[in-house]
This record gives structure tokens, sequence and C-alpha cells, in this order.
């Protein structure tokens, strides 16, 4: 079914892995994929014929719509299969990898009939980049064709640099044969099977029942963060969730930081920053995952691995961050997200004034006065990387870029200053260990409730994570004096109204200019029992509106409060034993005395 110039493109290494595999799947045609605009073009305009995609009036843009039960993640359903149970951790979902594979063939038997099979030769960063990895991933879905096509390079370029070596496996059906002249629906899916499996001893992920994001485009979340971590713990760097910042200060000196935040922090709004103080400039590397590996000089340096965003659409507008709504004006896809009656897309939060009609995500007639939303709460927008107004011009730079700084944070209401650095790495590995944010009255559970996120890596590291606390010590041991400094910031803390002390966004740069001359070694900071603090003088707070008592509480450190965060955090690490660092439990302890 390969055609044999197909074959000579794709090497015998790849050739054979798909023909092995497609007397399982069983698909009507095969199709090696170029990255051409032809080839987009066609499958775009087919998907129009299909009704999965309507034509916007935005240039070379698309809106798609899924199936209700087929809208996010699946973590319940997402399972890292190593040999070990161990290796997996309490974090994970394990199972065995024979009995999962032989479940999964039974799925995947003849599931492609009546469809095609893409081969997606893909590249994670830049093609030709020493920190650069090459994935295939298999797939009978053209909207993750397209939407690959966006988030990684694909297509000819990869495959001559493949050159028949080594690459990382991805196989994925939507799960939906089509019988002979069956019609086909405009989101085939199959949300009752629905499997997405990593083989981490074998750099394999296989995905079934899920057309939508994450759990499709294996480029994103199974390849970049959990293959690549337990890649990046077997070869000696650093695979994270992590947004890539290039910070210029008036002088034109510039220093790069990357920083990790889970959900609902502020991570995108951090990486296309627009900031508040003359002078300042903020750009643009990457906005949701870091490769850091050494350079020649003993510095740790970063890409992006992703070559586009999938940002989540709701809340974004001119407002909240205008460089994302400047990235997705053209050649962009939108899922989930409503249709206006002059063809173009709206979602909650994109205008103060919403459209009078609408066809919403569940291609119903939408009003402001109607009960359902006009977008999922987790609509997307795939844009390409190169349309952002404030991309790094550096942000394919094949080495990478040198990281000055490491950033963690989470949503706390109380307790975390507003930014902390820590005293030395280990302190550092400690902080981002120890990232968590509070569950507010909208989230399920109890309110105030600690819902911890180590590295902002929960639902994405891909072995155990006290495995992969030790993994960042041995990287701060191999780098020394030349690894990044490590900061901890909280912009949500509240005052007794309950209201945000610090006004965030723009006005961030503040806090980042702190750092940056912590770097420069042109500031000097207060020791205090988690850490080193800022003296609020040396803060830039010029022109804002803020008083003394507010920044007291922005940098007050509570013992009893830290005293329960200790507490808190003995119970957490338990889970990891015995695998915790032995550095681990000495900061914990260290803290303890120093709060006393």
């Amino acid at each position: 079914m390969l055609r044999d110039t197909d074959k000579e493109k794709m090497g015998s290494h790849l050739s054979e892995w798909v023909e092995s595999l497609i007397p399982l799947l069983n698909p009507d045609e095969v199709h090696l994929c170029t990255g051409s605009d032809e080839e987009a073009e066609g499958l775009s305009e087919s998907l129009v014929r299909s009704g999965t995609f309507t034509a916007l009036k935005r240039p070379n843009s698309y809106l798609a719509c899924s199936r209700p039960e087929d809208v996010a993640r699946v973590e319940e359903r997402t399972f890292i299969c190593s040999e070990k149970e161990e290796d997996a951790g309490p974090t994970n979902n394990w199972r065995d990898p024979e009995e999962m594979k032989e479940l999964l063939r039974s799925h995947f038997s003849g599931c492609m009939k009546g469809r095609t099979l893409y081969i997606i030769p893909y590249c994670m960063g830049p093609v030709g980049s020493p920190i650069a990895k090459i994935g295939v991933e298999l797939t009978d879905s053209p909207y993750v064709v397209l939407n690959m096509g966006i988030m990684t390079r694909i297509g000819d370029p990869v495959l001559t640099e493949l050159d028949d070596g080594p690459f990382v496996k991805g196989l994925h059906s939507v799960g939906a044969p089509l019988a002979s002249g069956e019609k086909d629906v405009p989101w085939p899916c199959d949300p009752e099977n629905r499997y997405i499996a990593h083989f981490p001893e074998e750099s394999t992920a296989w995905s079934y029942g899920s057309g939508y994001g994450g759990n499709a485009l294996l480029g994103k979340k199974c390849f970049a963060l959990r293959l690549a971590s337990v890649l990046a713990r077997d070869e000696g760097w650093l695979a994270e969730h992590m947004l890539i910042v290039g910070i210029t200060n008036p002088e034109g000196k510039k220093r790069y930081f990357a920083a990790a935040f889970p959900s609902a922090c502020g991570k995108t709004n951090l990486a296309m920053m627009t900031p508040t103080l003359p002078g300042w400039k903020v750009e643009t590397v990457g906005d949701d995952i870091a490769w850091m590996k050494f350079g020649s000089d003993g510095r740790l340096y970063a890409i992006n691995p992703e070559a586009g965003f999938f940002g989540v659409a709701p809340g974004t507008s001119m407002e909240t961050n205008p460089n994302a709504m400047l990235s997705m004006e053209k050649n962009s896809i939108f899922t989930n997200v409503g249709l206006t009656d002059e063809g173009d897309v709206w979602w909650e939060g994109m205008t103060d004034e919403p459209p009078a009609h609408l066809r919403n995500w569940l291609g119903h007639d939408w009003t402001p006065s109607s009960d359902e939303k006009a977008a999922h709460p987790n609509a997307r927008f795939t844009a390409p990387a190169s349309q952002c107004p404030v991309i790094d011009p550096d942000w394919e730079k094949p080495e990478g870029v040198p990281i000055s700084g490491i950033i963690f944070g989470g949503r706390r209401p109380s307790t975390i200053p507003l930014v902390l650095e820590s005293r030395d790495w280990a302190h550092g590995t400690f902080l981002g260990a120890s990232v968590s944010s509070e569950k507010t009255a909208a989230a399920a559970g109890k309110v105030g409730e600690l819902r911890h996120d180590p590295f902002a890596m929960l639902p994405f590291c891909g072995y155990h994570m006290g495995d992969y606390f030790g993994h960042w010590l041995k990287m701060g041991e191999k780098g020394g004096a030349k690894m990044p400094r490590i900061f901890n910031v909280n912009w949500f803390r509240k005052d007794a109204e309950g209201k945000f002390i610090w006004p965030g966004f723009g006005e961030n740069i503040r806090v980042l200019k702190w750092m940056f001359e912590r770097i420069e070694g042109t500031v000097e900071a207060v020791e205090t029992p988690i850490g080193l603090l800022p003296d609020p003088k040396n803060l830039d707070l010029s022109d804002l509106d803020i008083s003394v008592d507010a920044l007291k509480d922005l940098f007050e450190v509570n013992s009893p409060q830290w005293q329960k965060e200790v507490e808190n955090l003995e119970t957490y690490f338990s889970q990891f034993e015995p695998k915790l660092p032995d550095e681990m439990k000495k900061e914990l302890e260290e803290l303890k005395l120093k709060l006393q």
C-alpha cells in the first residue's frame, strides 16, 4: 500500500514500521504528508465539504466544532505503561505495557476502514537544531494533520533531516471505521473507548477514540512532555511545561527566562506581556513548553519545541492579551467557539459587547440571553507562532536561547509572597516541587484546599515524580554556578475584602525587573526563613497606586501560615517515598526550624 517513491523518501526504519501496522489498521488509502501549502489547502477544502470545517472571513482560517463528549484532555484515560509500575509513580495511571497493547490492538483492529492513513513526519523544534527531536504520527484525522502542521514543522524537510534515523512513534485513530458507502460525520470519535497510552521505554504513544487537542496532537503533551521527560532524564536535559520569554531593559541588555505555572495562573499572558514600564520589552520564544540542554559554555539553553500556539480562547481579548489576538488573525484553526452571522468567531470575554446573534459551538442559535455558552470553556485557537507580533527574533535559533532565570508560580490568596528568590539550586528545586494553587468557590472540593502541581508537571511527567525531583537536583550539580537563578511568584494574593492586591498583567514587569536586577547583581535582597525577598524600596513602583499596607501584605511572611504550609508539604511529599530525594527532606526540615 505504500508507494515505492514514498518508501524511498521515508527510509527503511520508518517504512517498515508503517507497513507493520497497515494490516492492523486496514485503511482504504495511505498518504505521506509533505507539509506543502497545497496539501493543507486540499485537506481544508475536503473538511469544508464534509462539514467538519466552516471557512471564516479571516484569511485561510476555519472553525471546527467537536462532539460534546470530546472537548478536552482526558487525564483519567491517560496511561504511563512503563515496564515497572514503580517507575510510573503515584501521580500517573499505570498499566502493564503488554496488557495495554493487547487491549489497544483490539480497538485499533480495522479502525481506519473507509479512511485514509496519514503519515506525519514532524520535528519538535527547529529542523536541524541539536536540541530538536523528530517524531512520526500516524492518524486517520485530517483535522489532526492540519493542526500538527501549525503546531510543529512537518513533511519533506523533516524526512530529509531524519535520514532513516531514530524517531518517536505515535499512532492515533479517532476510532470510527466506515462501512462501504457509509457517510462520515463531522466529528468522528469513540468517547466510550478513549485511551492515551505512553510506552516510555519504547518512546511510543498510542491514542485511540478522541479527535481533540492533546489527546490527538501527539507532538504536544504526549511527546513534548510525557515521553520527552523520560528522554531528558536518560540523556541529561530538561523537558518542561514552561513558557520562554526574552526581557530587554532600557539599556538594551537582554535576559531569557523560563516559567512554569499551573492552569489559570497567567502563563500565556506572561508569555506575551505588554510591559507598563517605559523602555522595557518582553518578547515571546514559547508559551507552553521548553526543552533545555547544556551548551558548550556550560549554560542551559532552551528551545520552544513547538511552532504554534494551542491556546484557550475564552477570556482572551485585546484587553487581556492583544498579542495572542493578533497572532490568530489569519492561517488559524478555531475549535468549539461561536460563529457570528458575519462569518467570524466569538467567545466569552472576547469583546465587552456580545454579538446580537450567532451559532454557538453546539450548533444552536445563540443570543446574549441564551442559557448555553457561545464557546466551550476549553475552546481553542491554533495559530502560527511566527504571526505573534512580539515573537523573539531568536525564537528559532537552532542552539536555543540562554536561560538566566526560572520562575515558578501558583494561584494563592495568602501565604506565598509576590516574589521570592531561592537561596540556591536545591532550594529552587524545593520551590518547584512545592508549587500549588488554592481552589476557589467555583472549583470542585473544599474552598482553600490546595491543589498540588509540582513544577506544573503533574499531568505531564512521564515517570516517578520523586525521580523527577532527583533529576532536577542532578542537573544543578552538573551545571553548578552557571545554572539559572530560581524565583517563585504569586500574582494572586488577596486583601481582607477578598480583592487582588497586585494589579498583575503588564504591571508584572516590575517584578520581572527586580529578578533581572538580581541576576545582574545590581539590587539587594532580604534574607527570610522562606528565601530571599525584595526590600520594597528596591521594587520599581513608579506611577503605581499601591499603599504601604498593601505592599506589607504582599511580602508578609506569616509564621503560623507557613507552619501549616510545611505540614501540608510533609503529607504531600510522603507519597513519593522511598524515591523522595534527601535534599527535599532537608529543605523541608530547615524551613520548619527557621519558622520556629
